[in-house]
């Protein structure tokens, strides 16, 4: 071979190099994910709602971190654990100053958000202000204000994302239970329950659309999990038997979470022909979850629907004594504590799972059983034709 057709030769090796890694469809390999942007509510805020509204106290963090970390559980989330699966160090999220380093990566979840603009404040028993369209916000500032910082080099540089990351990171999001739970559906015609989970949808689908033209290309989306075997949905409301399924679950409220569900599938379906350059894995965290509920003693949990750190009621929950909240008895002050072994537990607080459960669900979902299409989360940056 002469010194030309060499030259051809790496020309084109270098340009097939340059499609793969532009083309998700043609990376056949693990993906290389230098950083993860995550959006989301209390299943994945590793500090937002912390560090700026409501901080966490302790027992939370207390079976991984061993103190208050931020986090709605007694450990690590779904994200920490898809994180340290792929090389990362845990998120660290963008409304915490304390500590902060970006450079792999920034969490916009935030406890109590929905997708769509709430209309209470948290303070009223209504939801976050950091909605989806505000994390949307959050991160296109924090993308255009990182690289100002990091091109002036010095210790910035060391602090926040290269440029490439973010079109070669993992995009992922969380988030609808509190969509579903912060109205009423279940008192609404079929038709209005339609018109809301549409609406809600179309602001999910406008985010993401936002997010696409930032240069996200790698988006993998949990669906929303069986709301209806939590011990915040299921102690304040009468259900009949009839209501109660097998597990002990309410079937309004995990029909309502389907209907959801199913929808959120067709709109990433949407979103595949709408954004053909994008790969999207859609996970039913739903059905993982649910099997963690309805099987629990085989596969080493007890007690599902009780909760492990509340106080009171059939459930252990109460919603006037949370979680590390003080409490008065006959004038005796106590903090509401944690069960004796969380690790054999599924609900934390009410709301929220313990670490065992988080790692259980997913240890389903890492290797793309639970996922559409089928493919492992170390390949998530790759699309597959439907």
């Amino acid at each position: 071979m002469d010194n030309h057709q060499t030259k051809h030769v790496i020309s084109i090796s270098i340009l097939l190099s340059a499609i793969i890694i532009s083309n998700p469809t043609l990376a056949s390999n693990g993906c290389d994910f230098p950083a993860i942007f995550n959006f989301g509510d209390s299943n994945s805020d590793t500090g937002g709602l912390s560090a700026s509204i409501m901080e966490t106290l302790s027992p939370f963090g207390m079976t991984f971190f061993k103190r208050p970390a931020g986090r709605f559980s007694d450990g690590r989330l779904i994200i920490d654990f898809i994180a340290q699966s792929i090389g990362l160090p845990f998120l660290h999220a963008y409304l915490d100053s304390l500590r902060a380093n970006f450079s792999n990566g920034a969490n916009f979840a935030t406890a109590a958000s929905t997708i769509r603009l709430p209309n209470t404040t948290i303070f009223q028993g209504g939801v976050s202000p950091f909605s989806l369209d505000v994390q949307w916000w959050q991160f296109t500032q924090f993308k255009s204000r990182s690289q100002l910082d990091y091109n002036q080099e010095g210790v910035f540089k060391e602090l926040v994302p290269k440029k490439d990351y973010f079109s070669r990171a993992l995009y992922t999001f969380d988030i609808g239970q509190n969509d579903l739970t912060a109205v009423n559906f279940l008192n609404m015609t079929k038709e209005e329950v339609a018109t809301g989970i549409t609406a809600i949808l179309s602001d999910f689908t406008a985010v993401v659309k936002n997010v696409y033209g930032e240069g996200a290309r790698s988006f993998w989306i949990h669906n929303t999990g069986p709301i209806g075997c939590l011990a915040y949905v299921l102690d304040p409301t009468p259900f009949t038997d009839a209501q109660i399924d097998d597990a002990g679950c309410a079937i309004p409220w995990n029909e309502l979470a389907q209907h959801f569900n199913k929808k959120l599938n067709e709109t990433i379906v949407q979103l595949r022909m709408d954004l053909p350059l994008a790969a999207f894995t859609y996970v039913d965290v739903y059905s993982v979850k649910y099997t963690l509920f309805s099987k629990a003693e085989k596969l080493g949990f007890k007690h599902p629907l009780i909760v492990c750190c509340g106080r009171g009621g059939k459930y252990n929950y109460s919603s006037s004594s949370r979680c590390g909240s003080t409490v008065v008895v006959n004038g005796t002050a106590s903090i509401v504590g944690a069960c004796n072994d969380p690790s054999v537990r599924i609900n934390w607080d009410g709301v929220h799972y313990t670490e065992a459960a988080n790692k259980w669900v997913f240890d389903q979902i890492v290797d793309g059983a639970f996922s559409d299409p089928p493919i492992p989360l170390k390949m998530a940056c790759r699309k597959v034709a439907h």
